[in-house]
């Protein structure tokens, strides 16, 4: 072995941090094909009425994860075995790939950020679209497929209703929530609008609060990689 002493004990603890990059790289994929499968958000993102698809935009990001999750396991195991074998070549290709994944993570966050409230809204725009042909008193031809659509978000979500819903809806609502109380229609936890902000609040926070854990461990990673090669680089038996 080439390092000794404070640079030895950099090797391994640089060794740890990449078997723990390696491990949210996997737990970062598993959420994420969690997140494209679950039952709540797949069942209303494959509907469709009048030819209008319901918006995709919150795939786009578990699609980002997938790939960050498969990316950052590869990335791992290159930097473990780059720490093990003290290969100068293998840890700059790893620091390479590190700050390209960092600069990509900070990228999705601000982007995340800035478009946080995209994905409910366009749900909301959505329901609220068939809502309003469902409410639709001349019997249009979309009117049974909407109600079909209203009928899927009222029982994934168990909602029923905008929360400022009309006389005529409220006639209609034993048939389209046969499920709730005349009581119920008064509660904002009710309102699908209000479900459709909770359900997408708490995915994004998921994904935040992943993205937040892996870039502090990138951090430590990119320091540790740095110093080991330094020392790699400056020991006795290495020229």
């Amino acid at each position: 072995m080439a390092v000794t002493g404070c640079t030895k004990c950099i090797k391994y603890m640089l060794f740890f941090f990449n078997f723990i990059f390696w491990l949210a790289g996997g737990v970062i994929l598993g959420v994420a094909l969690w997140l494209r499968h679950d039952s709540q958000t797949s069942n209303l993102l494959i509907l469709q009425f009048d030819d209008q698809q319901a918006p995709g935009t919150f795939y786009i990001s578990v699609y980002i994860l997938i790939a960050v999750g498969a990316v950052m396991m590869l990335v791992g195991f290159l930097g473990c075995y780059g720490a093990i074998q003290e290969s100068q070549c293998l840890l700059g290709t790893f620091f390479f790939f590190l700050v390209i994944l960092f600069a990509c993570e900070v990228a999705a966050a601000i982007w995340g950020f800035m478009n946080r409230d995209t994905i409910s809204k366009e749900l909301i725009n959505f329901y609220d679209s068939a809502y309003i042909k469902a409410m639709d008193v001349s019997g249009s031809a979309s009117k049974d497929s909407a109600i079909k659509v209203l009928d899927v978000f009222h029982k994934t979500l168990d909602c029923c209703g905008k929360g400022d819903d009309t006389a005529l809806f409220l006639q209609l609502a034993t048939t389209l929530c046969p499920t709730k109380s005349p009581e119920d229609f008064q509660l904002r936890s009710q309102s699908c609008h209000y479900k459709l902000i909770e359900l997408f609040s708490e995915k994004l926070y998921v994904i935040g609060l992943a993205a937040l854990v892996v870039a502090v461990i990138m951090i430590f990673e990119m320091i540790f990689t740095m110093v080991l090669c330094c020392g790699i680089r400056n020991s006795p038996g290495v020229y």
